[in-house]
């Protein structure tokens, strides 16, 4: 499901579920929404990865600009993760809301 900002920070701000970036180490790196877990969609060990999460747990997932992160949340959704949230328009449209980073 694509959520917009308001949306996605009131669900973070919940505490249930878990926080996935979904961009380069290099994107994370130069800012991040806080308590965010780092699995780069481009890295070879991605899928695998994501296996490693409770499919029963809310995953709120975020790119740069919701493409990555859309794409990942259709394979969650095909992995068979019962609730994924996507930040439409990424972490682009959180900082322009004046949203918080680290």
């Amino acid at each position: 499901e694509d959520v917009d900002v308001k949306t996605f920070a009131a669900y973070i701000a919940s505490g249930e579920g878990v926080l996935l970036d979904v961009r380069t180490p290099g994107e994370y790196s130069s800012g991040h929404i806080a308590n965010s877990t780092l699995i780069d969609f481009k890295g070879s060990g991605f899928k695998a990865n994501l296996s490693e999460l409770d499919k029963e747990t809310p995953v709120y997932v975020y790119c740069r600009s919701g493409g990555r992160s859309g794409s990942a949340a259709r394979m969650m959704h095909n992995m068979g993760f019962k609730a994924v949230y996507n930040l439409e328009g990424g972490i682009l449209a959180w900082n322009s809301q004046g949203q918080p980073t680290e």
